[in-house]
């Protein structure tokens, strides 16, 4: 009876281990996961962090999950490329920060869940189908602002009948951009002038042209219009025009306004959508969102060269970047 109890018990005791070691087996499992980021603009590297950040604190962190990180340097073809090296890597997960990287890396991967950041809006960008549910292998957070705020912190500085909307045909955030600009003028009686800018060599001709004819200019996420920023908020300050944006590195550099959605909280949002994929829910049943909060910024050093005086109670709601 003896030996049958202990051969049991041995036999128990087999089970359990192999059943313990295939459990610690499958916790050390590395994770992969393939991350295409559109350049190296601070509010996309910033997003990036909030992600691996986020990441860590669900129990997702190096060495038990593998970040392959690709960077499009700000190159559509590039980015089209890396986007197909992640797909044929067969990650367990794709990241994508920035418009202009998330529509290549939705368009190449279908099957691979794909989470992305800084993306101004996925559906009319056609990475998702729709805000509560992709309808496909996508999720992440959203970097829009109700442009009726914008407008309303906007005309606390100034009053605008005109206002000039710089962006660059064919990039569909800056084109998305525009068109909310041209949807929510009619409540603040405003006219809108689109401006479309199409390298950097024709930024000195337009700035010429439009400064004489708008009291304010919006500045789109167009990779062109940023890249020629030093001469577009110049030129303004120079006819005592205001700039105005959503994006928060566009105001350090330069840009008078922003009201702005936080990059590296973006990124935490996109983040913890990010860990409820790693641990079994479909991007599909994970709704794509932005933040509730939006920051206000304001560059005084722009305001001093425009001459223009900030309402007290705007400096004492805003960050103020000197």
């Amino acid at each position: 009876m003896w030996n049958i109890w202990n051969k049991l018990f041995s036999s128990v005791a087999v089970a359990l281990f192999l059943v313990v070691s295939l459990l610690s087996a499958e916790a050390r499992a590395e994770k992969k996961i393939g991350v295409l980021i559109w350049d190296d603009d601070a509010r996309y590297t910033d997003a990036y962090k909030g992600i691996v950040e986020q990441l860590k604190k669900n129990g997702f962190a190096e060495p038990a999950v593998k970040f392959t990180v690709e960077n499009a340097g700000g190159n559509k073809a590039k980015a089209a490329g890396l986007s197909k090296k992640i797909a044929a890597a067969k990650p367990d997960m794709v990241i994508a920060v920035g418009t202009s990287a998330a529509v290549p890396a939705a368009n190449e991967i279908k099957d691979i869940p794909l989470v992305f950041s800084m993306v101004y809006d996925p559906v009319d960008s056609k990475i998702a189908a729709d805000w509560k549910s992709s309808g496909n292998n996508t999720t992440g957070s959203s970097s829009k602002v109700p442009m009726e705020q914008i407008f309303s912190i906007m005309e606390k500085l100034t009053p605008v009948k005109n206002l000039a909307v710089l962006y660059t045909p064919g990039e569909k955030n800056s084109e998305a951009q525009l068109r909310e600009v041209q949807s929510v003028k009619g409540n603040f009686k405003i006219t809108v002038m689109p401006v479309p800018v199409t390298g950097k060599n024709n930024v000195a001709t337009v700035m010429s042209e439009v400064v004489n004819r708008v009291q304010a200019i919006y500045i789109t996420g167009s990779n062109i219009v940023g890249d020629s920023l030093p001469a577009i908020v110049s030129a303004a300050a120079k006819a005592k025009v205001i700039t105005v944006t959503h994006l928060s590195d566009l105001v350090e550099k330069g840009v008078l306004l922003g009201v702005t959605a936080n990059p590296a909280a973006l990124g935490h949002l996109a983040g913890t959508k990010a860990a409820k994929i790693l641990k079994g829910e479909k991007a599909s049943s994970i709704p794509i969102e932005t933040l509730k909060q939006f920051d206000t910024l304001i560059n005084m050093k722009t305001a001093k060269a425009s001459q223009l005086e900030v309402p007290a109670s705007l400096k004492k709601s805003s960050r103020i970047i000197e």
